[in-house]
């Protein structure tokens, strides 16, 4: 089985992250812990270098439970939820787990969930985690 977390750092992506490790050791799952930024440009080298020691942290939690796990750092011009339901697919994930960010409805209507596109569009189920 092919788990896949969709992890920004926040609280709602690190109780996702906590989850998963619980779901990985049910399944013997091995675990793909994703971040997408849409773009990677000069002016976003913190954001990026921030999205890479975030990420190393999450692989250490699962390494540290002999959890199989993948880091991925996604920059391909996609927004978030796409890319990762792009990832989803591409590479056979089985399910997703994210974490839900408490919104108002006029920030959802203006800026989108990336959460809320994940559970439409994703291709296996989705675990929203809040």
């Amino acid at each position: 089985m092919k788990i896949m977390i969709g992890y920004d750092g926040t609280n709602a992506a690190k109780d996702a992250l906590n989850l998963a490790v619980t779901y990985a050791i049910a399944f013997k799952a091995e675990v793909h812990v994703v971040t997408s930024l849409e773009t990677g440009t000069e002016q976003q080298q913190d954001d990026i270098e921030k999205a890479r020691e975030s990420l190393h942290w999450a692989e250490q939690l699962f390494k540290s439970k002999n959890i199989p796990c993948e880091t991925h750092l996604l920059i391909r011009g996609l927004s978030p939820g796409e890319d990762l339901v792009q990832f989803a697919e591409e590479k056979g994930i089985d399910q997703v787990i994210v974490g839900v960010k408490r919104r108002s409805r006029v920030e959802k209507i203006l800026m989108g969930s990336t959460a809320q596109f994940v559970i439409i569009k994703a291709p296996c189920p989705v675990v929203a985690v809040k």
